[in-house]
């Protein structure tokens, strides 16, 4: 029998878009998995959504947190839930391709990887294509992570039975970066598999649109999280303000 795969996917006022995200789950071609939802106190009507799913498939799961912590903290809930042998993230308003769990298992069982992620591209608010697709790198480890994750959070996967289990450390933007990097520590690479089997939605006034917000957000994870020194959080400031500046990613 095929090995559960747990899907990690916390959610907050996402009612637009969840829907089509749990879509996409259904149409994977591999079909032992488990949808770990978890809603950090949504005010629109997310909730409502999610159980007119589960009352057609039990394999999708609704945790609702005692009160708003961030996505770090609902990240975390759902992979203490998960029983899976993998784990596989989805943020609540991106799309895999019906074909991901299945190639990108099949792909690791086959090189003996524990631990992988995938190219993508990228989506609108309307689902339509924006012409740009994201290639990740053969292999990403601890100090590459640190220079520009090269990383698509929603294509990450990764092998239970070899790693174990994690915390995502508490900061409300780029938890998902920390959380690569408290796992690097352990496996020395992210294997990256160049098949395209996840959309990215590109959100108007998101966090990660946000340039300002998302510099603050580097330095707490350099300085607070990695505890990097000055200089050298400040070195990885200015590479990541570079990139984005000459429009390599």
């Amino acid at each position: 029998m095929d090995k559960l795969v747990s899907i990690i996917t916390p959610t907050y006022n996402c009612a637009e878009f969840i829907g089509r995200t749990i879509d996409s789950v259904l149409l994977q071609t591999y079909k032992n998995w488990e949808m770990i939802i978890v809603d950090d106190r949504s005010k629109d009507n997310t909730r409502e959504i999610v159980e007119e799913y589960m009352k057609k498939d039990p394999r999708i799961k609704y945790h609702l947190l005692s009160e708003n912590a961030g996505a770090a903290v609902a990240r975390t809930t759902a992979m203490k839930l998960a029983q899976g042998s993998y784990m596989g993230y989805l943020d609540s308003d991106d799309i895999w391709m019906p074909e991901k769990l299945e190639r990108q298992i099949k792909w690791m069982s086959e090189n003996r990887y524990a631990f992988s992620c995938t190219a993508y591209e990228q989506i609108d608010e309307e689902d339509n294509l924006r012409g740009k697709t994201i290639k990740t790198v053969k292999k990403t480890d601890y100090n590459r992570l640190l220079l520009d994750c090269p990383v698509g959070n929603s294509t990450v996967m990764y092998d239970v039975e070899k790693m174990g289990k994690f915390e995502v450390p508490n900061i409300r933007k780029r938890n998902d970066d920390a959380l690569w990097l408290q796992m690097l520590k352990k496996e020395k690479y992210i294997w990256g598999m160049q098949d395209v089997l996840m959309q990215y939605r590109i959100r108007r006034n998101s966090i990660s649109s946000n340039k300002m917000a998302v510099i603050k957000y580097h330095w707490i994870l350099y300085r607070d999280i990695e505890h990097l020194n000055v200089f050298r959080s400040a070195f990885h400031i200015f590479w990541w303000c570079l990139i984005k500046a000459i429009g390599l990613k």
